[in-house]
């Protein structure tokens, strides 16, 4: 998985640099790099059984509270991005999640971001505990435990 810089991650989506993904200036535009972060998210949730349900989500479910991103090297068509996607802590009632953006071309790391993600009770309209069955995803699929915390990450 790209000469392991990809290592730890243990959700991966290859996505294609389209040309219209590209700015004035010939390479990516900042914005999609966000979009390469939310569909690797969105792979992590439904590989982890968490992810929102068709239509206006209702009960609990996931809700981005922030994202950041720091840009390492610029992205051109034609090209794919390999996206990693990990979780690095759980809170009471937050997850931190990691990615990590591979330029296929460039062989190397074209960025890395960071996300908070806040369960939410969608009917109730506030956020809440990580229910255990979440927390049990989590940590199956990290390979490590993420016991019940009231710090949030």
């Amino acid at each position: 998985m790209m000469d392991g810089l990809l290592a730890g991650f243990e959700v991966v989506v290859a996505l294609p640099v389209a040309w219209g993904d590209m700015d004035a200036f010939q390479h990516v535009n900042n914005t999609r790099y966000f979009r390469y972060m939310e569909d690797a998210r969105i792979a992590y949730f439904e590989r982890t059984g968490i992810a929102a349900s068709e239509g206006r989500p209702t009960g609990v479910g996931p809700i981005l509270a922030s994202t950041s991103c720091r840009f390492k090297a610029p992205i051109a068509y034609p090209d794919e991005v390999n996206v990693g996607a990990k979780v690095v802590s759980v809170g009471r009632t937050s997850f931190k999640m990691e990615f990590r953006i591979v330029s296929v071309a460039l062989h190397e790391v074209a960025a890395e971001g960071q996300a908070i993600v806040v369960a939410y009770d969608y009917d109730e309209e506030r956020k809440v505990a990580i229910p255990e069955a979440w927390r049990n995803a989590l940590s199956r699929v990290e390979g490590c435990d993420f016991p019940g915390t009231a710090d949030e990450p």
